[in-house]
């Protein structure tokens, strides 16, 4: 018994498909690009969530002193 045979025997199969796989090619990724527009438009829109959660938070704890 060999090393290959004990591999497979410990995992319960054997695998002829493994001696003619396919070399798989890995390329880079391409970078993200967002155009300026709509990152300018995200941080506004994020800015204008935080000051009404913030007003709205405010407003209940006013509502709440009374």
């Amino acid at each position: 018994m060999t090393a290959e045979d004990a591999i497979y025997a410990a995992e319960g199969y054997h695998d002829d498909d493994l001696h003619e796989a396919d070399i798989v090619e890995w390329y880079e990724a391409r970078p993200v690009t967002v155009p300026t527009a709509v990152a300018t438009g995200a941080v506004i829109g994020a800015f204008a969530l935080g000051v009404l959660t913030a007003v709205g938070a405010l407003a209940l704890m006013g509502r709440l002193d009374d």
